[in-house]
């Protein structure tokens, strides 16, 4: 089932020699004011609400968060002042830090932050259980917001911390008011960065400058806390699909950074004088197929069993990194994470024969339905999972109608609710991050509370009671127990398919210093 097929094409003979390729005309990069970015897929969707990590890279410039994660995973005042607890752990009173402004020259005010959690709180599986142990959230002065809870909820920091998919992102009042049913398009932050509405250019570019406004903290940075430091006027964002484009724009200086190169071209760029690569997301990228459990054949749990007893997680891997880079079996949790475990691992070995699986899939109930699968194209490593899986259950005996179409696309169309007839879906691939997978607070994937759920909308009360029993326990044995317990229901209930983990490096110019580890962040990087 593995599909290596880039090496053998003339296309990578060409970049592999260094050969001239057509391609769109990009600006010379080396600017002392500009930094030229190459993202991993266009920039569809600019809403934070938004679970995508093309979005979270713009989020993490536009806006700002009132506690953020630091490089052992702690939660650190960000826009804040400082906060207190008071004894029984039921009253928390935070305080902004003075002089904070909104891009459009308004001043940040405690109001803002209240609407903003709100709507955050919506979609976000830490948000949501933050709101659950809230009996009132208010902002009893213009630079105090205070918590009042029904019991004791210890992660309040780390959930307005937790920096990826989705971030407690700041935004004024007005903008925060929106349903986060709704997409937010006027781009209003506090952030280090503006966001240029007018300079944007769908599916091709999308710029941002220096916000001359922003009030740095000013300890020493630490991923995403500390000081964030902007050292260029502008970063442009080019979006270029094509990965051998992306290497030759690289290696002609066209540009200064590609976010994603291919995992096969990766061995040319090391060995590429001026070039640096490196892994920056360094708690590891984790794949999975999500099913949608509206409708049938997914409804079924027997179906999506005999689905999980197809997958090999070394076939998946290897059809992204190949050679290029170590990867990693993993359930829940990703081999980053404290709560990795060995449970129930067994039923993902592969090892189940082709003629057993159609028996399988024979008595599970599946009756031949047709299975929409959103299979994104301009994504390599998101390509590669969903074409290996496109083919695992077409061989299993499914009936699967392939759609291909680009990422932004697949995100748009992934929170439809609509069925087959109404544009929509049964079953997608995507990644998601150890960041955001290292606790059952932050892991969107594993929640079971069906419409608040992410997309696909499980219901397993079993999952949720262990998840609240791991939010309330206060020491690792004890933690680490439920995660396992939480590992066994989803190999037994498989709200997705999870398909292994791998390290993927970025690629810059070596004239850039300051590029930090765990995320893709542009403040702090600077041309020497």
């Amino acid at each position: 089932m593995r599909r290596r097929t880039f090496l053998s094409s003339p296309l990578a003979a060409s970049v592999l020699v260094g050969a001239t390729l057509a391609r769109p005309a990009l600006v010379r990069a080396q600017s002392a004011t500009t930094l030229k970015f190459i993202p991993y897929a266009d920039l569809a969707l600019l809403d934070p609400a938004v679970s995508a990590f093309i979005t979270r890279n713009h989020v993490m410039m536009v806006f700002d968060t009132l506690f953020a994660m630091d490089a052992q995973g702690r939660a650190q005042p960000s826009m804040l002042e400082g906060f207190t607890t008071e004894p029984d752990g039921l009253t928390w009173t935070l305080t902004l830090r003075p002089g904070l402004t909104f891009h459009d020259g308004t001043p940040v005010l405690a109001r803002d932050a209240v609407a903003s959690i709100r709507r955050w709180q919506v979609n976000d599986a830490y948000g949501q259980s933050l709101d659950a142990a809230t009996a009132e959230l208010s902002a009893p002065t213009d630079t105090t917001i205070r918590f009042r809870l029904k019991y004791r909820f210890n992660h309040l920091p780390d959930a307005l911390a937790h920096p990826s998919n989705t971030m407690a992102a700041i935004m004024p009042e007005r903008l925060a008011k929106t349903p986060a049913s709704s997409r937010i398009v006027e781009m209003v932050g506090s952030g280090p960065f503006r966001y240029l509405a007018s300079e944007r250019v769908a599916g091709a570019r999308n710029h941002y400058a220096k916000f001359e406004g922003y009030v740095s903290r000013q300890d020493a940075p630490s991923f995403a806390a500390g000081a964030r430091i902007v050292h260029f006027d502008r970063v442009e964002w080019i979006t270029t699909p094509d990965p051998a484009t992306q290497v030759a724009a690289l290696r002609n200086g066209e540009v200064d950074w590609v976010e994603q190169p291919l995992m096969d071209l990766v061995p040319t760029l090391r060995a590429t004088k001026g070039i640096t690569v490196e892994v920056v997301e360094d708690r590891g990228l984790i794949g999975f197929l999500r099913f949608n459990q509206l409708f049938p054949p997914f409804d079924n749990p027997a179906i999506r069993r005999v689905a999980l007893h197809a997958v090999n997680q070394r076939d998946f891997m290897e059809s992204v990194v190949g050679g290029n880079a170590p990867y990693q079996t993993c359930g829940l949790f990703p081999p980053t994470s404290d709560m990795y475990n060995d449970a129930g691992m067994a039923a993902l070995s592969g090892k189940t024969s082709l003629a057993d699986l159609k028996r399988e899939l024979a008595a599970s109930g599946y009756k031949g339905e047709r299975v929409v699968f959103l299979s994104p194209t301009d994504v390599p490593r998101i390509n590669a999972i969903a074409s290996l899986g496109v083919d695992m259950l077409r061989k299993i005996g499914m009936n699967v109608e392939e759609v291909s179409t680009d990422w932004g696309t697949t995100v748009q169309r992934s929170v439809s609710r609509q069925p087959l007839d109404k544009g929509g879906w049964n079953i997608f691939a995507a990644f998601t991050g150890g960041i955001d997978t290292a606790s059952p607070g932050s892991h969107q994937l594993l929640r079971g509370n069906g419409p608040r759920a992410y997309n696909g909308w499980p219901e397993s009360p079993k999952m949720e009671a262990l998840r609240d029993e791991w939010l309330a326990a206060e020491d690792k044995p004890a933690q680490l127990a439920l995660a396992r317990q939480m590992q066994e229901v989803l190999m037994d209930e498989v709200p997705y398919l999870p398909l292994g983990a791998y390290l993927q490096p970025v690629a810059y110019k070596s004239n850039l210093a300051g590029v930090s580890k765990g995320l893709v962040q542009f403040t702090g990087v600077r041309r020497v």
